[in-house]
């Protein structure tokens, strides 16, 4: 939820802001508007309780006519007050229903537009040329199947399309990815934590997965709670209602959890393999800091996702991603894509967005600043792994026999196995 303030004192920023986004702007004079109105209805609410605790000060020295006259006026103002007071309830939880609806401000430096209109803002390393190396590269899926790592048949079976297992080989990379993860985070000053895959809705929401995403979203709905889709959402609800000392500098958590989406709307995209699937793993880097703070903390846990890409030895790219594209809560977000061989292109790993005090408005959360005052806290997140990864570096490292090549970063985490043999050899 952005500053109620801001959008009284500035409506045009917020206009630019949806333009900037694809979204129409009507929105906010409805917003302005409600305002208005709940301002007003406050108003009129709080006249009339200072007109009846003055009159109980009257009423105790009046005498006769006027007592009388006092003591009926007391009764119908009680009934104003209670309609006044009901008015106020009303205009108060339509402007917030209607102001929840805004997405985080976009920062001047997004690209407008939509999904293919992000900006690339460098490239990592060069991709491979199997054709100069004289073989045509074999697609994630064949080689997990070679390598006994991933069985799709048997995932459809036990729970349907677009699920999986990982297995033997599969489970190891995944895990050895993820202790690497893990480790990295630690050593950058991360505490770990194992994190609920099941959150109330006051939390789904204040992150902001309640709007435009949620028919992404699993509910289950005998409980009231919902199967989040990444671990931010635990992360960010970890300190709802809280004031932070932020003092020593961000809080950072590394969380990893199971991640559950619906993937509604994907319906024949990337049905082969384990690109776009139902339930997936994931570390995810969640930080709180100042708002000062939150630009370069956001290049910070950028250069974290970086560095694992680097360590897992493959060719990358950095996108400054479009407004249009960007989640509701994210002011800006940069998106690293590895090279994919047999598609040709680069897919997505990793995503990284700055939500300044979008989220922290919505779950309360503050810290003291140096003149001792309550402000919003920042909130920003980022992948370190996820399953997802499994696809480029089987396909990156393959090899003509079959057989796919172990970055070194992750042979401590295997065993010391330098290659990932196909089963029955």
């Amino acid at each position: 939820m952005i500053d109620p303030k801001l959008l009284r004192d500035n409506p045009d920023l917020v206009r630019a802001s949806l333009t900037k986004r694809g979204e129409p702007t009507g929105l906010v004079d409805e917003i302005l508007a409600a305002d208005a109105a709940r301002r007003a209805s406050i108003a009129e609410f709080e006249k009339l309780r200072a007109e009846q605790k003055g009159l109980g000060k009257q009423i105790s020295s009046a005498q006769g006519d006027e007592r009388t006259a006092l003591l009926e006026r007391t009764k119908t103002l009680a009934a104003e007050v209670k309609v006044a007071e009901a008015a106020s309830n009303e205009a108060g939880a339509r402007f917030s229903e209607l102001a929840i609806q805004v997405p985080n401000l976009v920062q001047d430096e997004v690209p407008a537009g939509g999904e293919d209109d992000y900006a690339v803002l460098e490239e990592i390393g060069k991709p491979r040329d199997f054709a100069a190396e004289g073989f045509e590269p074999r697609d994630h899926l064949e080689l997990g199947e070679l390598l006994g790592a991933i069985d799709m048949e048997r995932g459809a079976k036990v729970s349907g399309a677009r699920f999986y297992f990982l297995k033997g080989q599969g489970a190891l990379l995944q895990l050895a990815m993820f202790q690497l993860a893990i480790n990295q985070a630690v050593e950058a000053g991360f505490t770990p934590m194992v994190t609920p895959s099941q959150v109330k809705p006051e939390v789904m929401g204040g992150t902001g997965f309640l709007g435009s995403h949620a028919p992404e979203v699993y509910r289950l709905e005998a409980d009231d709670l919902y199967l989040v889709g990444t671990s931010e959402v635990p992360l960010a609800g970890y300190h709802m209602d809280e004031i932070l000392d932020l003092s020593a500098g961000p809080k950072r958590y590394a969380g990893l959890s199971s991640c559950y989406r619906r993937e509604a709307g994907s319906y024949g995209k990337d049905t082969r393999g384990i690109i776009r699937v139902h339930q997936f793993d994931k570390v995810e880097m969640f930080s709180y800091c100042t708002i000062e703070e939150a630009a370069e903390e956001h290049q910070r846990l950028l250069a974290w996702e970086k560095e694992m890409l680097d360590k897992v030895e493959l060719s990358y790219r950095v996108i400054d991603t479009a407004a249009g594209d960007l989640g509701t809560s994210a002011s800006r977000k940069f998106d690293c894509e590895a090279w994919i061989p047999t598609q040709g292109r680069y897919r997505e790993l990793t995503s990284t967005s700055n939500c300044t005090d979008f989220q922290a408005r919505r779950l309360n959360i503050r810290h003291k600043d140096a003149d001792g005052n309550n402000r919003h806290v920042a909130t920003l997140n980022g992948t370190l792994a996820t399953t997802r990864w499994i696809v480029a570096i089987l396909e990156t490292h393959q090899q003509p026999d079959g057989t796919v090549r172990v970055p070194a970063a992750l042979q401590p985490y295997l065993g010391g196995r330098e290659v990932l043999e196909p089963v029955g050899r």
